[in-house]
């Protein structure tokens, strides 16, 4: 293991933990032109630091890799994944339905 490994493989960790805010944040909106750019480079990487005999290096980037494929699929604009939205205001409890019984034939009320 050589020093620039270790340099590599801090530059990694440090981007994912960039990356949990966003991760963490349902509202946030990350286009797919810029996370999933950003997730191939960190795979490219990830496989030429492997290569090159670099392991931590490479671990650090599989990690980064991960994190922004997360950010891909969670935060992405079409919200694949998005947390449920609460109710609007105004329309908490459950919903009320009558029965048919006070309606008339043509659904008139009787």
């Amino acid at each position: 293991m050589s020093w620039q490994d270790l340099v590599f493989l801090c530059g990694s960790l440090l981007t994912v933990v960039a990356l949990l805010p966003t991760l963490r944040n349902a509202n946030a909106r990350i286009p797919l032109g810029t996370s999933v750019p950003k997730l191939t480079l960190a795979v490219v990487y990830t496989a030429t630091f492997h290569s090159l005999g670099m392991t931590f290096s490479a671990v650090g980037l599989l990690g980064t890799a991960v994190a922004w494929s997360l950010v891909a699929y969670y935060r992405s604009p079409s919200g694949r994944l998005s947390l449920p939205r609460s109710r609007p205001s105004g329309l908490e409890g459950p919903a009320t339905v009558e029965s048919s019984s006070a309606l008339g034939h043509d659904g008139d009320r009787l």
